[in-house]
């Protein structure tokens, strides 16, 4: 085996309300005076942030709200929420919402060092920052970015610019499943099909994959795959949300250690060029990079068949285990209600070459970690299935 590092979070709390029952309790534990919770206004709408704020309140700690932050948070608007916790002096920084609040929050958090534009922590070597204590609170099952340590944000180009370094992970994940509650099946169906192609690709990275990451990805993937039917149909079972929202977790520890690979590489361009949702994105394209890659990765995804399908896949061959494994996400993309084909979402034929040439000169990264190369005119051969 390869040498590794392997990084994940100092405290995961998994337990149904455990926002209003711990957050103020924890954050006195880091010795918190000044709490900023970071959101957007649709969580903020559902009450969710008046719970947080009376949880931290009770402890005796003053709180400060930014709901500003957008899907695909712009470096504005995460500087707008980083001048906000410098004139608090906020010594607690949390994000509550999904993956880009979150994402917002783990820059944030890097606030007291000496930097005057977010453009500048792109460029710099962040690693000896100094970082106040961080919370993450989900309030979807997909991300996973309450365990991860890369922050996505947008530049003023419109690109995606990541930050990536252990110095961002939050230090307390709080996995409150009565948060999911309210998500709509759109969005709970695109978050957990992120969450799978995270276990996935996690699996079956040809750079980073390392055994503890396996052994989260099957665990996470058992999870998602069981209880995907059931938050889809019955959204207000809270054991299948928990079930949902842990494996979400575990995929994210799983990925950020083992690096995704090419849905992701093939999803971004059409969420910064048509703005589809980053969970419906990676849905589009799953079955395709997967297909594409049986001729090397078969036998991984046959031994995910054979831990997480609910059929008999002793007696099958590992290409004819993976073919079901990929026909089963076809079915789940296809009975969520998300749309599933580029058509459907207003993507021409002629607008397959930019994506392709996108994919392949700004997300050159990763393919890189995918199980087989890809080449330019491949790219587009999967952009044109699933047109």
């Amino acid at each position: 085996m390869t040498g590794m590092d392997f990084y994940t979070n100092g405290h995961i709390v998994s337990e149904a309300d455990s926002m209003r029952q711990k957050l103020g309790g924890l954050a006195k534990q880091y010795d918190a005076t000044s709490a900023i919770i970071i959101t957007d206004a649709g969580i903020s709408d559902l009450g969710y942030v008046d719970i947080a704020q009376e949880s931290l309140e009770q402890a005796g700690i003053n709180v400060v709200i930014f709901d500003r932050v957008v899907a695909d948070p712009p470096i504005e608007v995460v500087e707008e929420a980083i001048e906000l916790a410098r004139a608090n002096q906020c010594n607690l920084v949390i994000g509550l919402g999904g993956g880009s609040p979150i994402d917002t929050a783990k820059i944030v958090a890097l606030y007291s060092n000496d930097f005057h534009s977010v453009n500048e922590l792109l460029e710099a070597d962040i690693s000896g920052f100094k970082k106040m204590p961080l919370f993450a609170i989900p309030t979807t099952a997909g991300t996973g970015a309450e365990a991860t340590f890369v922050s996505v944000i947008t530049a003023k180009d419109g690109s995606k610019k990541a930050i990536y370094t252990p110095k961002i992970l939050p230090d307390v994940a709080i996995l409150d499943a009565m948060l999911t509650l309210k998500l709509p099946r759109h969005i709970t169906a695109a978050t957990a099909l992120d969450a799978m192609v995270h276990c996935i690709e996690a699996y079956t990275s040809r750079t980073k994959k390392n055994p503890i990451s396996d052994a989260l990805a099957v665990k996470g993937l058992q999870m998602l795959w069981s209880n995907f039917y059931t938050v889809l149909h019955h959204g207000d079972d809270i054991d299948a949300r928990a079930e949902m929202l842990l494996g979400s977790t575990l995929a994210g520890i799983a990925f950020v250690n083992a690096s995704v690979a090419a849905v992701h590489g093939l999803s971004y361009p059409l969420s910064i060029n048509f703005h589809v949702p980053h969970g419906h994105a990676n849905a589009l394209v799953m079955c395709g990079v997967f297909t594409f890659n049986l001729p090397v990765a078969a036998p991984l995804y046959a031994e995910l068949a054979r831990a997480v399908m609910p059929i008999d896949t002793s007696g099958m061959t590992d290409i004819e285990a993976a073919h079901q494994f990929i026909n089963q996400l076809k079915d789940f993309l296809k009975t969520s209600g998300l749309k599933y084909r580029l058509n459907e979402l207003d993507i021409t034929a002629e607008d397959i070459p930019a994506l392709a040439d996108m994919v392949i000169n700004t997300y050159a990264r990763l393919i890189e970690t995918n199980p087989m190369d890809m080449s330019l005119e491949e790219v587009k051969m999967i952009y044109q299935e699933i047109l």
